[in-house]
């Protein structure tokens, strides 16, 4: 019995610690990289090269592939307190990111702004964006004519 649940306990922890390496990029994906990107092409379809679209369709499916195999492996292999251990594990991980999910939250847009400012072609917008600095980000689309919806007001 005291193996069962050492065994239940690593499996929970090896679901959380799977749900942080892919499940957390596919949540990144839908609730902040792809309506960013959306909105910023709102803006200007220039504003963000199509790159971006292929490095996110390509995350996905990679985290989606990966995310299907080790559940495959896990429901057929394991007995069923293993795989529910595991599930409860990935799950307590989700609800522990979810609040953190939107592009609202300061380190979920500086995450994006870093990943993403490579394919944004205007310079001084780029360089702002790899600095995560929105109020610089701000300044340059106004600059630019442009309103900046896709950047959230973060109060310090």
């Amino acid at each position: 019995m005291a193996m069962k649940i050492m065994w239940a306990a690593a499996i929970f922890f090896g679901g959380w610690l799977f749900f942080y390496l892919f499940g957390r990029q596919l949540v990144f994906n839908c609730t902040a990289a792809y309506p960013t990107i959306r909105k910023m092409r709102e803006q200007d379809k220039d504003l963000i090269a199509p790159g971006a679209d292929k490095y996110t369709n390509i995350s996905v499916l990679v985290c989606v592939v990966t995310i299907a195999i080790v559940a495959f492996i896990v429901i057929r292999f394991c007995p069923l307190y293993l795989a529910i251990s595991c599930g409860v594990g990935a799950l307590s991980a989700l609800l522990m990111y979810l609040p953190h999910s939107k592009v609202t939250d300061r380190a979920t847009f500086d995450l994006f702004c870093s990943a993403y400012s490579r394919f944004v072609p205007d310079d001084e917008l780029r360089t702002a964006m790899f600095n995560r600095k929105p109020k610089d980000i701000r300044s340059r689309m106004h600059d630019m004519g442009l309103t900046p919806s896709f950047v959230p007001d973060f109060k310090n």
